[in-house]
């Protein structure tokens, strides 16, 4: 299969899609946002011959578009454009636009050589997950994404305000998890955010109600193809929003967007399988040394990646005793207060579930972090802690970063990491989220005039 879109695959989605006038070329950058330029559709074929250019640096800016010129690339290099090339197989309808809009998602490439961007986030999961083929491993895995459907309106302060029922318009005050009444009163809704989900070819499968009020989760399919897995969740949150939005709510990924309830989290169910299926089957022989190696790998890396799971402020408020949000190193059976779960399976699909990130975590930095943290374990043989049991989430690890400033300390110097990311990358990340948190902090909060004036 040709790594790019081709003038014969989309002629083929025009007969499918034949009022479609307009095509968003899209590319993820750094933050997990989905950025790029429109396109008419008299302009597609250049582009699936060439590329079409854009700013080289725009995958390197922060989570308000802006470039802190990280190892001179963006002020200092003249800001060249780069190409955005068409995946291919990433065609899809834009189902909020009336019929006339459509996607491709798309991989930076340098405008002169052809190559792909090193610092590409496709790029940086592509290197993690070919350090498999050396243990003759395949990862197969899954992503799930929690989020708050919210008002499309905001308070005073810009707050979100809860959702109100589609039902009887009364706003959300307290979640029910697990609730299927709640899944039926916000059917419209979440109806929508399947019917998009399923046109444009994401492979969502179970949705439930969850801890927070108007909060809800969906699952997407488990599979071999890494960077498709990835391109699901970064897909996937776009098309949550452009559904919520035509149906007249809003959603968020924010990790934290309600002080008292629960926080929001982007989850990684992985196995792995080698020429005789997945290598955590408890009936295979080694099992058990191989799920603790992998375990402990990713114990082990946990703080030095803490910057990509938890990539700003908001995040670390997530990150609280009794909530079901791992604030240790644990891991266990069937239990949901550790950060690395073994859920209720059945021996061949025994898997691990990561439950560290942040719903608003860019999907390809988390997966990468993951892979690179159990193939460390596998590598270097390495044994996890005993399993824990009952509450592990009762008190913080004091050996875990808990703010975003200490995450970037941590990742800068990370031992591990680098042979995975290189070195430039992890440079490259610090620089740009060390200008977002330094902008950040520039502005003066209500409430230091509150408590400080």
């Amino acid at each position: 299969m040709n790594r790019y879109a081709t003038r014969a695959e989309f002629d083929a989605f025009l007969k499918l899609h034949p009022a479609t006038t307009y095509v968003d070329a899209m590319v993820i950058d750094l933050c997990g946002n989905a950025i790029g330029k429109r396109l008419p559709v008299s302009h597609v074929a250049k582009m699936l011959e060439l590329g079409t250019p854009i700013c080289a640096a725009m995958q390197l800016v922060d989570v308000m578009g802006n470039t802190a010129d990280p190892m001179g690339y963006g002020f200092s290099d003249g800001d060249p454009d780069g190409l955005a090339r068409p995946l291919s197989g990433s065609f899809a309808p834009i189902p909020w636009s009336d019929g006339r809009g459509a996607q491709v998602l798309c991989e930076m490439c340098d405008a002169s050589e052809g190559t792909i961007f090193w610092y590409e986030p496709r790029q940086i999961l592509q290197k993690a997950a070919a350090r498999f083929e050396e243990l003759g491993l395949s990862p197969v895995l899954a992503l799930e994404l929690e989020f708050y459907l919210i008002d499309r309106d905001r308070a005073e302060d810009g707050a979100p305000i809860p959702v109100a029922s589609p039902r009887n318009r009364l706003r959300e005050g307290q979640g029910q998890v697990l609730s299927l009444a709640k899944l039926d009163e916000f059917a419209p809704v979440l109806n929508e955010i399947e019917r998009v989900a399923h046109n444009q070819g994401l492979p969502v499968t179970t949705m439930i109600s969850e801890y927070g009020a108007g909060q809800f989760e969906i699952n997407l399919a488990h599979g071999t193809d890494v960077l498709a897995a990835a391109d699901h969740a970064a897909l996937l949150r776009r098309a949550v929003q452009g559904a919520a939005r035509a149906a007249g709510y809003d959603a968020t990924f924010m990790s934290k967007p309600f002080p008292g309830q629960t926080g929001s989290g982007l989850h990684i169910h992985l196995s792995l399988d080698d020429a005789q299926g997945n290598i955590f089957d408890p009936s295979r022989d080694d099992s058990e040394r191989r799920l603790g190696a992998a375990v402990a790998g990713l114990q082990a890396t946990m703080h030095e990646a803490m910057a990509i799971f938890a990539p700003n402020l908001n995040v670390y408020r997530r990150f609280e005793p009794d909530v079901f949000t791992p604030v240790t190193r644990d891991w266990g059976e069937n239990n949901r207060s550790v950060a690395f779960r073994l859920p209720t399976s059945d021996g061949p699909s025994r898997r691990l579930e990561h439950r560290v990130a942040g719903a608003e975590a860019n999907p390809y930095l988390v997966t990468a972090m993951v892979l690179a943290g159990v193939h460390y374990g596998l590598s270097k043989n390495l044994a996890p802690t005993a399993k824990a049991e009952g509450n592990a989430g009762s008190c913080l690890d004091e050996s875990l970063p808990m703010t975003l400033w200490d995450a970037l300390n941590a990742w800068r110097g990370a031992v591990v990491l680098p042979e995975y990311v290189g070195k430039d990358y992890i440079e490259m990340y610090a620089a740009v989220k060390q200008a977002e948190l330094d902008a950040f902090m520039q502005t003066i909060s209500s409430q230091e005039y509150a408590w400080y004036l």
